[in-house]
């Protein structure tokens, strides 16, 4: 005791993974883990009930039901109703399905909100005995490149920990800590400012039949089910916009006229924010003993709903690699971890990239010229009419993945 403060006692302890980041990369990563046999502790800064009302995405795809399902997962993780496979394109009024399935056997994709998701993922893994800690604050990583790399942090009490561990999994997001660990010149980051931004609104009204993308001279607008009794709805708008610009009867006015469907049943606005799309990849996704997954390595535009998906594969992948380690002393899965993420990475940012440019383009034409605007309807056009242009579109929507040589995982 000095000047009347109590001196705490630093904890120290030891693990095989670290996990950093309790969203649906982290506890997809420790629920894997754990059915590995593996040990982990999982440490996430907000609280529990933050992190299990944080909405993001919806659509858990067909490949990643799939892994969860390898794993004898997928029916304690996903909830919600299997989505029908039908995407609906309304194009100056006139609709278009299109079917978003690959044809292929199996269970395809559930309408899974995020929260929904991570609250599953979570019950599942402190049922299974697992060790997750929130609220912690000042971690820090150190020896990244040594045998036994040490991650400290404050636990909520205020009790300083060092925790020694063979790996740590870096899923703490785009402005999380786990990269910023690593030395600059390290990574090389590769960066795309669509110049779009979007208002998202989270309100209580009606779902739509099928998830729709709506195109006009307007703008682009969309609206997706968020449960049976919600919905999220996008709009284009200028990306330096402020929620403030867009109260609600304007929120509704645009939606109406977009969506054309003047009747469109409104409801209380929940939540709402504007935002930049822009698209994100750091390579390569490990640095010594630390191994980024999800958000933290990359970032891509919402078109496509690849975001979350794409995080779930790479903590399959991570999973796998450090399960041959343990069990079979095989580092082929850690040496390569980078290489076959970033594969995917790639393959899902430039159909993200594909989507997005098609449906802005398409609309209104003040950013992106006349020439721009008839090549995206065009591609829409051949989306709509052409069998192997669909056969293409729902490869990729589902999940495709470009490493054949490596299909999903067996889970043990």
């Amino acid at each position: 005791m000095a000047d009347g403060k109590v001196e705490l006692r630093e904890a120290q302890e030891s693990t095989t993974v670290v996990v950093i980041g309790a969203g649906p990369a982290g506890l997809t990563v420790a629920n894997l883990l754990r059915k590995c046999g593996v040990d982990c502790v999982v440490l996430e800064r907000r609280s529990r009930e933050y992190v299990a009302q944080r909405q993001r995405a919806g659509i858990v795809e067909t490949r990643a039901v799939r892994m969860f399902a390898s794993w004898g997962l997928a029916d304690l993780v996903l909830g919600g109703p299997p989505h029908d496979g039908i995407l609906e394109f309304r194009v100056d009024g006139e609709s278009h399905l299109v079917d978003d399935s690959d044809g292929s056997e199996g269970p395809g994709a559930r309408l899974c909100p995020q929260q929904v998701l991570v609250q599953k993922l979570t019950a599942a893994h402190l049922a299974d005995g697992g060790d997750l800690r929130y609220e912690v604050a000042d971690v820090s990583l150190h020896d990244l490149t040594g045998d036994r790399p040490t991650v400290r942090y404050r636990s909520a009490d205020g009790i300083p920990h060092t925790i020694t561990c063979t790996f740590v999994a870096g899923c703490d997001g785009d402005h999380g800590v786990t990269r910023t660990a690593v030395p600059d010149g390290v990574l090389t980051a590769h960066t795309l400012d669509h110049g779009i931004g979007w208002l998202t609104v989270l309100a209580d009204a009606p779902p739509p039949a099928h998830p729709l993308l709506a195109v006009s001279p307007q703008g682009f607008a969309a609206h997706f089910p968020r449960g049976p009794h919600s919905s999220r709805y996008y709009l284009q708008c200028p990306p330096d916009d402020h929620p403030d610009a867009w109260p609600d009867d304007r929120v509704w006015d645009a939606l109406r006229t977009r969506l054309a469907d003047p009747a469109l049943t409104a409801g209380p606005i929940t939540d709402r924010e504007t935002f930049r799309l822009r698209s994100l990849v750091h390579d390569p996704m490990q640095y010594g003993r630390l191994f980024l997954v999800g958000d933290a390595a990359h970032i891509v535009s919402p078109m496509g709903g690849k975001g979350m998906n794409l995080a779930l594969y790479d903590a399959d992948l991570f999973a796998r690699a450090v399960r041959d380690h343990v069990r079979d002393h095989d580092d082929t899965g850690l040496r390569t971890y980078s290489q076959r993420c970033l594969r995917r990475v790639w393959n899902d940012q430039e159909f993200s990239d594909w989507l997005t440019r098609t449906v802005h383009d398409a609309g209104d034409d003040t950013r992106s010229g006349s020439f721009q605007r008839n090549l995206a309807r065009a591609r829409l056009d051949r989306l709509f009419t052409s069998p192997a242009a669909a056969q293409a579109f729902a490869e990729l929507m589902t999940g495709m993945d470009p490493d054949q040589n490596h299909p999903v995982s067996t889970g043990r």
